[in-house]
C-alpha cells in the first residue's frame, strides 16, 4: 500500500470563502498535507488571490463539474448545503460540507445513501468536536470522575446587541442562532449521550430588529439525566460553558475554546501555543480542585478526513451522526411552535 507522505496532494474546491472558508477550511486545510486548495468558488476573488494566490477562482458550477478535482468542500449558505452536496457526490467528488449539514433530516440521510452509492467519503465539519473542554469533559465522563450524571449545562452566548446585515441573521431557511450555534451544542450532546428520548424548547427573538432566532433553550431528556442547551445573544457577562453536575462531584468550565480566535489571529496548527488554554480558564471540580484543559485538535478533522480517502479509516464526522443533529433541530422547532414537548425515542 502506498504511505500517505508519498500520495499526491488531493486537489481540493471550496465553495465560500466567507467565515467558514477564510477562518477554518482554507487554514487547516492548508496544515494538512494530503491536500492541496486548487480552486475557490467565490466573489472575493481578490481576497483569494492574496491569501492563496495558487488557487483558481471559479464559479460553483465550473467548481463542481471541475473534474481535476478531487475534493469539494461547502462552506456556502446553510440553504445551499444539501443542492450543493448533492451535485459534488455526482460529480465523482469527496465531499466536506459545513454545519448544519442540510436543513431537513430526509435530505441528510438520502445525501449519506449517495455518497455510498457513489463510492465516496462524505463528512461534515462539526470541529467542536476537537474544542479542548470538549475533550476534557469526554475524558472526565469516561473517567468517571463525577459519579453517575444528573445534569449537563452548555452555553454558547454572545454579547451581540445590534443585529448585523448578513444572512445568519435573516428570515431565510437555515437562518438564527439556532441552526448556527445550536448545531455545535446539539452534536456535542450527542457525541456524549446519543439521541435524547424528547425535546422541549424555547426560541425567540430578542433584539430589536431581530428577524431570526437570536435566543433558545433546549431541555433534552435521557431518563434521569437533563441535558440543557443555551445561547443568548445579549449577554454581557457569560454563564458557564459547562456545568457539569454528578453524584461524586461537579465541573464548572467558564471561556470559549481558543482555537477560533487563534485562526482569525493568524496562529496555525503546529505553531507555539495552538490550542492551548491559559490554566485561570481551567475547569474546576468542587471537590478535586482545577482541571488543566486538554490542547484543543482543530487539525484532526482533515487529517482524518485523509485517511478515510485513503481508506484508513472512518469520516471523521459521518452523515448519520450530522443527521442527528437535524432531526433535534427540527424537533426543537416543532417544540417551539407547538409549545409541547417532542419524542424522539433516544
Amino acid at each position: 500500500m502506498t504511505s500517505s507522505s508519498s500520495r499526491a496532494p488531493l486537489r481540493t474546491g471550496l465553495v465560500g470563502y466567507g467565515l467558514a472558508g477564510t477562518v477554518f477550511h482554507a487554514p487547516l486545510l492548508a496544515a494538512e498535507p494530503a491536500f492541496t486548495l486548487a480552486a475557490v468558488a467565490t466573489q472575493r476573488a481578490a481576497e483569494v488571490a492574496r491569501d492563496w494566490p495558487g488557487a483558481r477562482v471559479l464559479s460553483p458550477d465550473a467548481l463542481l463539474e471541475d473534474p481535476s478535482l478531487d475534493v469539494v468542500i461547502i462552506a456556502s449558505p446553510n440553504d445551499t448545503h444539501a443542492s450543493l452536496a448533492e451535485r459534488a457526490l455526482r460529480a465523482g467528488k469527496h465531499v466536506v460540507v459545513d454545519k448544519p449539514f442540510t436543513l431537513d433530516a430526509a435530505e441528510a440521510s438520502r445525501l449519506d445513501a449517495l455518497a455510498r452509492e457513489r463510492g465516496r467519503c462524505l463528512t461534515v465539519f462539526h470541529s467542536r468536536r476537537w474544542d479542548g473542554d470538549f475533550l476534557t469533559v469526554r475524558q472526565l465522563l469516561e473517567q468517571g470522575r463525577l459519579g453517575r450524571l444528573f445534569s449537563f449545562e452548555s452555553h454558547y452566548d454572545r454579547f451581540r446587541p445590534q443585529v448585523k446585515a448578513r444572512w445568519k441573521e435573516d428570515a431565510v431557511p437555515g437562518g438564527g442562532t439556532l441552526w448556527d450555534l445550536g448545531s455545535h451544542l446539539i452534536d456535542q450532546a450527542v457525541q456524549l449521550f446519543g439521541m435524547p428520548e424528547s425535546v422541549s424548547a424555547d426560541v425567540g427573538q430578542q433584539r430589536e430588529g431581530a428577524r431570526t432566532t437570536d435566543w433558545f433553550h433546549l431541555l433534552l431528556r435521557y431518563g434521569e439525566l437533563r441535558v440543557i442547551l443555551r445561547s443568548g445573544s445579549v449577554v454581557h457577562e457569560p454563564w458557564p460553558r459547562f456545568v457539569l453536575q454528578g453524584e461524586r462531584d461537579a465541573w464548572v468550565k467558564y471561556g470559549l475554546d481558543p482555537q477560533e480566535e487563534q485562526l482569525k489571529a493568524g496562529l496555525r496548527p503546529g505553531q507555539a501555543g495552538w490550542g492551548q488554554e491559559p490554566a485561570a480558564r481551567h475547569g474546576r471540580l468542587s471537590q478535586g480542585g482545577d482541571v488543566p484543559t486538554l490542547p484543543g485538535q482543530y487539525e484532526s478533522f482533515y487529517r482524518r478526513f485523509a485517511q478515510a480517502i485513503a481508506g484508513e479509516g472512518p469520516v471523521p464526522v459521518t452523515a448519520e451522526s450530522a443527521g442527528q443533529v437535524i432531526q433535534i433541530i427540527q424537533a426543537a422547532e416543532r417544540s417551539a411552535s407547538e409549545g409541547r414537548r417532542i419524542p424522539l425515542g433516544g
